[in-house]
């Protein structure tokens, strides 16, 4: 089993950026697929960017492309999500997740696939 916990959160105004961090604990993070999610409230839980256990994969959501980087350092059990060029309509909780997976290379595309998820960290960004 594997703990994740999330920080960099925060406020920031339209155009700012931030860096998110997922420190993973309990077991080596090379071995799971892992991936950035967000919930803004009375929204769906929405996959930001998710990237596979090699880092030769990734994916993002459309309206995050461009703006945003997920990265990952396995020999620090951690993965980040660079945040540039923010808007308001980022704001949200942001969780990161893990997923087992056999396959290095493959990215793991569905929530219902991470069986471990963070707590989650708020980033605002105002207007």
């Amino acid at each position: 089993q594997v703990q994740l916990v999330e920080s960099g959160g925060g406020l920031v105004q339209a155009g700012g950026s931030l860096r998110l961090s997922c420190a993973a604990s309990g077991r080596t993070l090379s071995r799971y697929a892992m991936g950035w999610f967000r919930q803004a409230p009375g929204k769906e839980r929405e996959r930001v960017a998710i990237i596979s256990r090699s880092s030769s994969s990734t994916r993002y959501t459309d309206s995050v492309k461009g703006r945003f980087t997920i990265s990952r350092e396995n020999a620090k059990n951690t993965v980040y999500l660079q945040m540039n060029s923010l808007k308001p309509e980022d704001t949200a909780i942001y969780y990161c997740a893990a997923a087992i997976t056999p396959l290095d290379n493959l990215v793991v595309v569905a929530a219902k696939e991470y069986a471990y998820w963070g707590q989650g960290t708020q980033v605002t960004v105002s207007s």
